[in-house]
């Protein structure tokens, strides 16, 4: 049960980056397929899932944020950054200079949740 969790979360994360990478690229070169529904609800239907596979996942490990692993408390605080950044990169009307620095802290967000993925260590050994 846990590998095809961990495997399904690995791959819907994935799903999630790529997805989230595209819009952002549609976006900057302003098409016309960042309204398409597909476009539109993909992302929610794929982080629902992402999420509940997490959670799957904790459970199988005995494992939960602010109460036994330092590095799942600090992967959602980042996915917390995550969320927040996406929203302002996303949302029409504010200055592109604060879209585009918004879209690459969300990467970074991302980058540091896979980081911490892979080591289980919230400082990534500093």
């Amino acid at each position: 049960m846990y590998a095809m969790l961990k495997h399904l979360h690995m791959t819907l994360a994935l799903l999630s980056i790529i997805g989230f990478i595209l819009r952002g690229v549609l976006l900057a070169t302003g098409s016309g397929l960042m309204q398409k529904k597909l476009l539109k609800i993909a992302p929610h239907i794929i982080d629902t899932i992402l999420l509940i596979t997490a959670i799957g996942l904790m459970v199988t490990i005995n494992s939960y944020p602010f109460y036994n692993a330092s590095w799942l408390s600090a992967k959602l605080i980042a996915l917390i950054g995550y969320i927040g950044f996406g929203i302002i990169a996303f949302k029409a009307g504010r200055p592109i200079a604060t879209r585009v620095v918004t879209f690459f802290a969300a990467l970074g967000c991302v980058g540091y949740i896979l980081a911490v993925a892979i080591t289980k260590n919230p400082t990534l050994g500093l």
